[in-house]
């Protein structure tokens, strides 16, 4: 009971009973400056003939104006940090609510998901292997994103073309780091915004796609000689590697990702105990790594075909058996070679 009277009073009535006076006390001081130094400034800026008084008494005028003036600055600071502050917590304490609402408002057609404070809570209480931000929660991620991005893109090419293509970013299994790098740095960067409203996350993850998306295409340009994607017919591109309408998309990714998607897939993470978490994470990683640097040679070998250059040794031959044409044309359907 005592706890729920305590809930019951509002924290912040001590804050909004302070501020109540701000704008009249920011009045009477605007009015004291102009009974002050409104009418001295304008003598002094009357020419001699017409009575200015001495520039002695300008002088004194001036130190005292500017002394004011740095005065005003930094209380102007000062309440802009309140404000900023203030807006912080109500913009949190908002959210918080928000994500409690949602969670328990259960749907009978979809569970939903959970608050990431409850997320947060539940690792501390378990003090889980997987907690926060560390490391082992990025490379989950990474690697849960990988996978989930391509079967999610392949169901919508059977959705809106009738027929599934393969959308794997590696030659071992249905795996695209893309996916996977933009969970991990979505959620890098998101994280200390979960508990935030959708604007900060809308922004992040507008930039945070634009920029992994540039970076890994000029790479993938650079590196390999290919594109995957090219948005020059997209209106407001940028060298077609990314365009304003997908980067709207990454704007909304951010919300769905770190209000949505992120604590449904930390509560799975959740459920692995520590000691296995651990060698399975560390295990999947290696895969991965190892999987990228065959990727990388077979599809650098791939472009070295297109252009017709013969293998140059018994590894090259081998790569050319392992990895034939038709066999990365249907891992890497939308590959393409060469500069447009």
């Amino acid at each position: 009971m005592q706890r729920m009277e305590e809930i019951k009073s509002p924290l912040s009535a001590s804050l909004e009973e302070t501020v109540q006076g701000l704008p009249q006390a920011v009045e009477a001081v605007g009015a004291a400056l102009a009974e002050r130094y409104y009418v001295p400034l304008a003598e002094q800026s009357l020419p001699p003939e017409d009575g200015r008084p001495p520039e002695s008494e300008g002088a004194e005028l001036e130190q005292a104006v500017e002394a004011e003036l740095e005065s005003l600055r930094r209380a102007s600071r000062t309440l802009a940090q309140a404000y900023q502050a203030a807006d912080n917590a109500a913009d949190e304490l908002g959210a918080r609510l928000r994500d409690m609402r949602t969670a328990r408002d259960r749907k009978w057609y979809v569970p939903n998901p959970p608050a990431n404070a409850a997320i947060d809570l539940e690792e501390a209480k378990q003090d889980h292997f997987a907690q926060g931000l560390g490391l082992y929660k990025v490379l989950l991620i990474c690697i849960a994103g990988s996978f989930a991005g391509v079967v999610v893109e392949m169901l919508w090419c059977l959705v809106t073309n009738g027929y599934i293509e393969s959308r794997a970013g590696l030659v071992y299994g249905p795996f695209n780091l893309l996916y996977g790098a933009g969970a991990a740095l979505l959620t890098v960067c998101l994280y200390k915004y979960r508990n935030r409203g959708y604007q900060l996350s809308f922004a992040g993850g507008f930039l945070v796609g634009s920029v992994l998306e540039y970076v890994c295409s000029w790479g993938q340009e650079v590196l390999l000689g290919s594109r995957s994607w090219d948005y020059s017919h997209m209106p407001l591109n940028i060298n077609g590697r990314i365009c304003f309408v997908y980067s709207l998309f990454w704007g909304a990714l951010g919300i769905l990702w770190i209000k949505d998607l992120y604590p449904r897939m930390a509560k799975y993470i959740l459920k692995i105990p520590n000691r296995a978490g651990k060698i399975l994470t560390w295990a999947l990683t290696a895969f991965l790594i190892v999987n990228a640097i065959v990727s990388c040679v077979a599809v650098g070998r791939w472009s070295s075909r297109v252009e017709g250059q013969p293998p140059a040794g018994p590894f090259w031959s081998f790569v050319d058996q392992r990895f034939p044409d038709e066999r990365m044309e249907r891992i890497f359907a939308n590959m393409e070679f060469g500069k447009k």
